[in-house]
């Protein structure tokens, strides 16, 4: 039987992304990517719109195919071609939409190539929250096509669960395989100079949070938590990311007269010099499926604060030993969690806390997946 190695190198893998948007799953499916194009597999990367801030981050052995679509199933005659022409051994995808659309393919085109569908976020949370009638239709689909694929990955147990109710799954169908997310290239960005004066020279308290700017990551609730601490000390909040609420959020800045106070900088490529900057790191969402900044923050030192939300921050801090959990849109109990936290000297999470998220960890569970 040849060795994983020499099977890696002469396996023809190919991935499919919606895009590369900066967003998590993105992040972490590109670390996949680059981290398999360098043990030598042959690596495709199929993009239903060839956009976003990582694409100049692809390993440069990487091919990368641009469907040039905007909605997932415009791209099933591409894919169904995809498949009977190149006959991948293995094809990867990530996001009910995508993943959808490659279940189907693989079974119209009849080549027998192994599927592996990712799932990154909590279907309930994500169907209770949609405001269209096809993101509460999905679940319905999602039923008819997940069982098609050969594999269904989760990023975290709470995921995994939510998905096996949400779709009558059984949860021995579903594997757990948790993000890569602590690497040598994360702590030697993290050492890059920062580009913001208030972690650069201020000796006042800065409070951190990344994400989109959507509803699921309620950064309205952090804005007012913070507007509350800083009756009580002085401090400063960052949010880095880009999305769709900057209008209403920027509004709540203003009536809560924090524009001082309050940086909303926009989509920041190398977040990691502010997550080992700043003081203290505050995720302060309504749903998440297996919260990468989270594990990022611990990892680089960073005091943290979490919701209890579904799924994964319970399941990283393991039930708060790693750092403190409060519940959802609680406005007042984020604010006495923020104080308590910068009034307290903790010492940073040691490797125990992060050792399970490692690229290395986590890169060899996906090669025994597909070799």
């Amino acid at each position: 039987m040849p060795s994983k190695t020499i099977l890696a190198k002469s396996s023809n893998v190919s991935f499919f992304l919606a895009s590369l948007r900066g967003g998590g799953a993105e992040r972490v499916m590109l670390t996949i990517i680059n981290e398999l194009a360098s043990s030598g597999a042959k690596v495709t990367l199929i993009l239903l719109r060839a956009e976003g801030p990582y694409l100049n981050k692809i390993h440069k052995s990487v091919k990368v195919v641009n469907i040039g679509r905007q909605r997932a199933i415009l791209s099933l005659p591409f894919m169904v071609h995809y498949f009977r022409k190149n006959k991948p051994d293995v094809v990867i995808s990530a996001l009910p939409h995508i993943n959808m659309v490659t279940c189907w393919a693989q079974r119209i085109s009849r080549i027998k190539s192994k599927t592996i569908i990712t799932e990154h976020n909590t279907l309930s949370r994500s169907v209770k929250y949609s405001t269209t009638i096809r993101g509460r239709w999905l679940p319905f689909f999602m039923k008819l096509t997940y069982p098609l694929a050969d594999t269904v990955v989760a990023v975290s147990n709470g995921v995994a669960d939510d998905l096996s109710n949400m779709l009558k799954l059984p949860r021995a169908d579903i594997t757990v395989v948790y993000n890569p997310v602590v690497s040598d290239f994360l702590v030697k960005s993290s050492q890059k100079k920062i580009d913001h004066a208030w972690l650069e020279s201020e000796r006042t308290p800065v409070i951190l949070g990344v994400g989109r700017l959507t509803e699921a990551k309620n950064f309205a609730t952090l804005i007012k938590a913070f507007s509350i601490l800083v009756e009580n000390i002085p401090a400063k909040l960052i949010i880095l990311g880009e999305g769709k609420q900057r209008g209403h959020l920027e509004n709540i800045i203003k009536q809560l007269n924090l524009t001082d106070k309050v940086d909303l900088p926009g989509f920041i490529e190398n977040p990691y010099p502010f997550m080992k900057k700043c003081e203290l790191f505050v995720l302060s969402s309504i749903w998440e499926g297996l919260p990468t900044v989270l594990i990022e923050a611990l990892s680089l030192g960073a005091k943290v604060i979490s919701t209890d939300c579904h799924s994964g921050p319970r399941e990283i801090l393991e039930d708060g030993k790693w750092g403190t959990l409060v519940p959802i849109n609680n406005v007042n109990s984020l604010a006495q969690a923020m104080l308590d936290s910068l009034q307290k000297n903790t010492n940073p999470a040691d490797s125990e806390a992060w050792q399970k998220y490692t690229v290395q960890n986590v890169i060899s569970r996906y090669q025994q997946l597909i070799f």
